[in-house]
């Protein structure tokens, strides 16, 4: 039987991967997210429909089925996908369905009224967007964005069915190798609860600073 230490140790070697794969996932809907809301409140009825219909396939269907799909779907004809990039891919579109709602969001807060003053000082929409009503998303997403963020360190946990080398991964293997059906997964709740922990500080810290920065 392993020590509670070569348990917790034996574990802790997923977090590397565990992160690798949540960064990416949410990189990739920190920066698709922003055509998706672009279609979303679009003036154009079959855009909107077209992308609101996008955002409700990809929230509706769970992620792990998303990455079967794609890992044993696509993988047949795309040979060189391998489980990590499958995990990638499929978590990120789904980050960029939740992002683009959370941007979405941030938007509807900002005051229309604000869009109507700029443009009477004659700025163009892109100097708006990038001078007035960008920096308010952005700080109003913060909180929201964090929170998803924290979500996406346990749906992560799902790539394991891939072989994908992350924490629960880890923590099946140690299971498995010792016999031990409670302690490394144990180990493996006490990771995702210090790396969640982590995660809201940091949001609560970037977050302090736009207040700051940016008016409410």
């Amino acid at each position: 039987m392993a020590s509670d230490v070569d348990t917790f140790l034996a574990v802790v070697k997923g977090v590397p991967m565990t992160l690798l794969l949540t960064g990416a996932s949410l990189g990739i809907g920190i920066v698709g997210g922003l055509p998706f809301v672009a279609a979303r409140v679009s003036k154009r009825p079959l855009l909107r429909l077209a992308s609101r219909s996008l955002i409700e396939v990809l929230r509706g269907i769970p992620p792990l089925v998303w990455l079967f799909i794609i890992y044993f779907g696509l993988g047949n004809s795309l040979p060189m996908i391998d489980p990590l990039q499958a995990s990638i891919i499929g978590m990120g579109l789904i980050s960029c369905a939740y992002m683009a709602e959370i941007y979405r969001g941030g938007l509807a807060a900002v005051h229309h009224g604000q869009w109507e003053a700029a443009r009477a000082l004659g700025m163009s929409t892109v100097a708006i967007v990038r001078k007035i009503i960008a920096p308010q998303v952005l700080r109003i997403s913060v909180p929201a964005t964090a929170t998803y963020g924290i979500g996406l360190f346990k749906d992560s946990s799902v790539a394991f069915t891939l072989g994908v080398t992350e924490v629960l991964y880890f923590a099946n293997e140690q299971s498995r190798s010792t016999g031990d059906a409670i302690k490394p997964f144990l180990a493996a709740a006490v990771v995702y609860i210090v790396m969640s922990a982590v995660c809201a500080a940091l949001a609560r810290s970037v977050d302090k600073r736009l207040q700051r920065r940016v008016a409410r």
